[in-house]
């Protein structure tokens, strides 16, 4: 047997990558769960009580530490408060004896990734223990990831890594280093304006302006003005001359967005500057020489506004000499992880505390089709931060949208449904409601908490019994 605070190898299959702190004042829980690790394949170390954990925490590098919450000095609810601010990377389980849940539900707001009621059965621990490291592989990958695209020059802002996105990727390597026009395609809050700005930041014109222009929030009147200029006298107010915007980029870029929203008849003078690469401002017989590329996006289908007159098909070709069809998020599902996983890093707190997120929630948001695209996940993630409690955002820390599941809607007036299903549902409804807190729940519901606790088990067997 393994005395306290020894480490342990284990020469299995599995790479010992991980390594585990189990803290357990108690021999037999110790020594068992010290087993389970090994056989994972895992390195493990042991501690009798608080103060050995926290020596060894700062001694070692712990993936994942599996603690008692009555674990003798501090208590396994102090130990996970100061693993969550001194080692917010780690995970930790917490082991909690029968009746005693509440102290489990505690544990979970404040950040614990999961719980294990003692006694516990093996294949239960395994089965938490495996969930919470994929989990931390999943977290250390999107790290990488999102250091590598912060490190690729040009690409800020941009993330993704599907082959969707990588392909976006590629066109933009291509494009930024030539002056040809670009036309952008697709939906909104797919990041259009990001990839304009890759293009223009990571090719030749990087050192030159940037100049966007949103030609859906411009007044159709002074659209031509703010394109071209104007000068003195050129109309009522025009007290001194302006330069104009394809002017003003100089030897930049300028990024027509929602180019799809130009009127007609301004279509016509935009080609015309295009093809002759000049422009002549509102109210001059002169005209200005200009070397600015244009790059265009739009969120309409072109091919259709050509056919129904609403876009001269001749400015189409001219913009498209290059064309970017960037994917809505719900065709590159496997970049929400890391989507996430930057949002919640970009909306930590002051001092850098970064929350994390359960799988439950995850799973939620992954599972969503997200018709605004990229900008709607970043303001589910922003709010779930803003009204979330604890060092984890839950289910219920989500928009409303996002918190029920079409699988188990409530039925309909007219409805009949057997009285276990109504049951069933009625206690996973409130439990959503009350963010996966099962005492809030039980509240909610006006029933004991050991009573809901045994309906959950019930509900679990069941499912896990189904048939795959």
């Amino acid at each position: 047997m393994s005395e306290s605070g020894t480490e342990i190898v284990a020469s299995l299959e599995r790479p010992t990558t991980v390594s585990v702190l189990i803290v357990d004042d108690e021999d037999v829980s110790r020594n068992l769960c010290r087993d389970v690790v090994a056989e994972s394949g895992w390195r493990t170390r042991t501690a009798s009580t608080t103060e050995q954990a926290t020596e060894i925490l700062e001694q070692s590098s712990i993936d994942v530490v599996i603690t008692d919450l009555r674990v003798p000095q501090l208590g396994g609810l102090e130990l996970l408060k100061r693993i969550r601010e001194a080692y917010p990377q780690t995970a930790v389980i917490v082991l909690t004896q029968y009746g005693t849940i509440e102290s489990a539900v505690e544990a979970t707001r404040i950040g614990a990734a999961d719980y294990v009621t003692k006694p516990f059965h093996i294949s239960e621990l395994r089965a938490k223990l495996d969930r919470v490291v994929r989990l931390l592989e999943v977290n250390q990958e999107n790290r990488i990831l999102r250091e590598q695209l912060r490190t690729r020059p040009g690409f800020g802002g941009l993330i993704g890594v599907s082959p969707k996105m990588q392909r976006v990727y590629r066109l933009v390597e291509k494009v930024s280093q030539h002056n040809y026009p670009v036309l952008i395609l697709g939906e909104s809050g797919t990041g259009k304006e990001l990839v304009a700005r890759s293009i223009h930041f990571s090719g030749t014109r990087r050192k030159n302006p940037f100049v966007p222009v949103d030609c859906s929030s411009l007044v159709p009147t002074l659209i031509e003005s703010e394109l071209f200029g104007y000068v003195k006298g050129a109309f009522t107010g025009a007290v001194h001359s302006k330069t104009g915007l394809m002017q003003s980029a100089g030897d930049g870029t300028l990024f027509l967005d929602e180019i799809g929203d130009l009127p007609v008849d301004l279509q016509a003078k935009l080609l015309r500057a295009l093809q002759e690469r000049e422009v002549k401002p509102v109210g001059s017989n002169d005209r200005i020489s200009i070397a600015t590329r244009i790059i265009a996006a739009t969120n309409r289908d072109l091919d259709v506004a050509v056919r129904q007159g609403q876009f001269r098909q001749d400015l189409f070709f001219r913009l498209n000499v290059v064309q970017i069809k960037l994917p809505p998020l719900r065709e590159r599902k496997s970049d929400i992880p890391i989507l996430v996983n930057c949002f919640l890093e970009k909306f930590g707190d002051s001092n850098g505390n970064v929350q994390t997120i359960s799988e439950d929630a995850m799973a939620r948001l992954i599972g969503y089709d997200w018709p605004g695209n990229v900008r709607e996940l970043e303001n589910a993630v922003e709010r779930a931060v803003a009204l979330g409690s604890g060092s984890m955002l839950h289910v219920g820390d989500l928009p409303s949208n996002l918190q029920h599941v079409a699988g188990d809607r409530m039925p309909q007036s007219d409805e009949l449904l057997p009285l276990e299903e109504l049951e069933r549902r009625t206690i996973l409804r409130a439990l959503r409601e009350a963010g996966g807190d099962k005492l809030a729940a039980a509240r909610l519901l006006g029933i004991g908490k050991t009573t809901l606790y045994r309906k959950l088990k019930l509900y679990e067997a069941t499912s896990n019994s189904q048939p795959n």
